[in-house]
């Protein structure tokens, strides 16, 4: 089998800033573990990219595999890299990578495949295209141009969804480019077994489980707990926001931070360990998943997982990958997210009982599909 190469820049990165795993990067980790003992670890800076030795990738898969933060360590091995880049060889093989980062620099295909490496491509979501309301300024052209430059340059895609393969088709057709062989390969929700933990809240509470950001749609929740309390008072369930701080989020934050009413009713997580969420999602009414677009959607797979119903907004993304199970709701309507909130919180509640015997039909993605999709799919580029 051809040699695997796994591109590692944004873990290591992270790794090194200190910061706690996103989506994205549980990605990353499970192709770490999945493949690590027999590949290479590539590093990029803006679009220069080198081949860690054999030695320095074990090195730097076992760092990232046990979440270990050696800033030295990380700074030799990036010193090494460096002076690898100086002796440059041929070494083939295929090129796994899991995040976008570097994906829009022409000069990272050329330096792989200058090698003989063959540039296989994670695409997880289109969204600054498709909706660059809700992301930063500039993303949407760079986003635009690293799937452009990737259907240009890859050997291969591999899609979290159906519904990512479908955007990514249509941007192809609308800007003239070629598709790439592509394959959709559903992530795994991460969930490992665990005991029971003890309940951490004894009164009945919500989770909602994301980077705050726009397009989760937090501030709709929000005012909804804020009418829950003048409803009900001390009876209004808790609500568990577990999620770093992301951008262009103020009106969250002033939620947050400034609304009398939600203060002790609504509990920030911001750094929240796994223990700890697993121990949030097992006891809670349910999770919450309001988002206005998401590309995949690795917490619901993760709650239903754990056998804990979902209350989510109507997209193509989550009916593909829990057809009927969850409640769902536009997210724009206020009341009626206020409304399946307040009936799933009730001790007896018919409705959230009602989606607990649906559960049953759930068949969690498992990594050991995603992969056996992805190998099947590589060999067909050899």
């Amino acid at each position: 089998m051809s040699t695997i190469h796994l591109d590692v820049t944004r873990l290591l990165t992270r790794l090194y800033d200190g910061l706690l795993p996103t989506g994205v990067d549980r990605v990353g980790l499970q192709y770490i573990e999945k493949y690590g003992a027999r590949a290479r670890a590539i590093l990029s800076e803006r679009g220069f990219a080198t081949v860690l030795s054999e030695r320095d990738s074990q090195q730097t898969f076992a760092m990232l595999l046990s979440s270990i933060r050696n800033r030295n360590a990380i700074r030799t091995l990036v010193a090494r890299a460096c002076l690898n880049c100086l002796r440059e060889t041929r070494l083939n093989g295929v090129l796994l990578h899991t995040s976008h980062n570097g994906m829009e620099f022409g000069r990272y295909y050329s330096a792989v495949t200058r090698r003989q490496i063959r540039p296989v491509f994670m695409v997880h979501d289109l969204i600054p295209l498709t909706h660059a309301e809700y992301c930063r300024p500039g993303v949407d052209a760079t986003h635009r141009n690293r799937m452009h430059t990737a259907l240009e340059h890859a050997s291969g895609l591999i899609m979290n969804s159906q519904a990512t393969l479908d955007s990514l088709a249509a941007e192809a057709e609308r800007a003239n480019l070629p598709l790439p062989p592509t394959v959709v390969a559903r992530l795994a929700s991460g969930v490992t077994p665990r005991p029971l933990a003890p309940r951490p809240i004894v009164t009945p509470y919500f989770v909602m489980l994301g980077t705050i950001e726009p397009r989760k749609n937090h501030w709709l929740i929000l005012q909804a707990w804020r009418r829950l309390v003048e409803q009900l008072g001390t009876a209004a369930p808790k609500l568990v926001v577990i999620g770093r701080r992301g951008w262009e989020c103020e009106n969250v934050i002033d939620m947050l931070e400034r609304c009398e009413p939600l203060k002790g009713v609504v509990i920030e997580e911001p750094h929240c360990s796994d223990e700890k969420l697993h121990a949030y999602l097992q006891h809670c009414q349910a999770l919450l998943f309001p988002s206005f677009v998401e590309g995949y959607g690795m917490p619901l797979a993760e709650a239903l997982a754990l056998k804990v119903p979902v209350l989510a907004s109507g997209l193509a993304v989550f009916q593909e990958i829990a057809d009927d199970i969850p409640d769902y709701l536009d997210p724009l309507d206020g009341p009626g997210w206020l409304a399946r909130i307040q009936a799933y919180a009730q001790p007896n509640s018919p409705e959230r009982d009602a989606q607990l015997s649906r559960m049953g039909r759930f068949r969690e993605p498992t990594w050991a599909e995603h992969f056996e999709r992805v190998d099947a799919f590589l060999e067909t580029l050899r």
